[in-house]
């Protein structure tokens, strides 16, 4: 699943704590842009979802429509089978008269 290849949340950028430095970054920078992260990552999520419901609507709607379809038996005629039969109808309809 996605949210298993996922590392980080929204939550977690939220969260992170950075350690400053002498000549570390400029913290209100930092914060700006962790923000923009963090809306980012709240989109694609929403967008993960919509996906995966319509993903899930999609095959539905598929197997309601398959289970809708006339099956057709198989007839298993050849024209094998199509030839014997006229065959046999004609010895019964005329006898053994086209044989003799």
């Amino acid at each position: 699943m996605l949210s298993d290849k996922i590392k980080l949340s929204a939550k977690d950028i939220l969260e992170k704590e950075f350690k400053t430095g002498m000549k570390g970054y400029k913290q209100e920078e930092v914060d700006k842009f962790l923000d923009v992260i963090i809306k980012d990552y709240e989109v694609f999520y929403q967008e993960i979802e919509e996906l995966q419901q319509e993903n899930l609507r999609l095959k539905r709607q598929v197997e309601d429509s398959y289970k809708k379809q006339p099956t057709q038996a198989p007839t298993g005629t050849t024209n094998f089978d199509i030839l014997k039969r006229l065959s046999n109808l004609e010895k019964h309809v005329f006898g053994s008269k086209l044989f003799d």
